[in-house]
């Protein structure tokens, strides 16, 4: 007779694999964002300022799934070490506006050889580059789906 309760076993959920996977990615990242001093979600907000020098705290906030009380104290920590400034909006005082420092541009000539670095860790005997993009893009959809369900 089946277990009834054979759904709940650890192998059967889709929760972990993407947990203990995006768990393991952090960790081959922490020796490379160590060396820069920031932390992975410091990072993930360097990455949006690279892009577009000067973004709003909320913009920062949906591209990154980060809410504001979350995304703040990473932007002190940014700002506090010199990476960032945060001003106030000239056209509307509620909105903050980001932007990336002298310090902060230096970084990114640092931080230039971290992807690719982080996809040479990734493949392996298990595992193409081909797969990993291909599995770079099915996350994009689920993250796309998710996203729109949870509006």
């Amino acid at each position: 007779m089946a277990d009834k309760f054979s759904a709940l076993y650890l192998e059967k959920q889709l929760c972990f694999p993407l947990y203990a996977a995006s768990r393991l990615t952090t960790k081959l990242y922490a020796p490379y964002l160590n060396d820069l001093d920031i932390t992975y979600p410091q990072y993930l907000v360097m990455l949006v300022l690279w892009e577009h020098e000067e973004q709003t705290v909320n913009k920062i906030g949906e591209r990154l799934l980060l809410e504001s009380n979350t995304l703040t104290p990473l932007l002190k920590r940014l700002e506090k070490k010199g990476f960032i400034y945060r001003k106030r909006s000239e056209t509307d005082e509620r909105t903050v506006v980001v932007s990336l420092s002298k310090e902060g541009d230096k970084l990114k000539l640092k931080a230039a050889e971290i992807p690719e670095k982080i996809i040479g860790s990734f493949r392996d005997e298990t595992i193409s580059e081909t797969e990993i993009y291909a599995f770079k893009e099915m996350l994009e959809k689920l993250i796309k789906g998710l996203e729109s369900k949870l509006k």
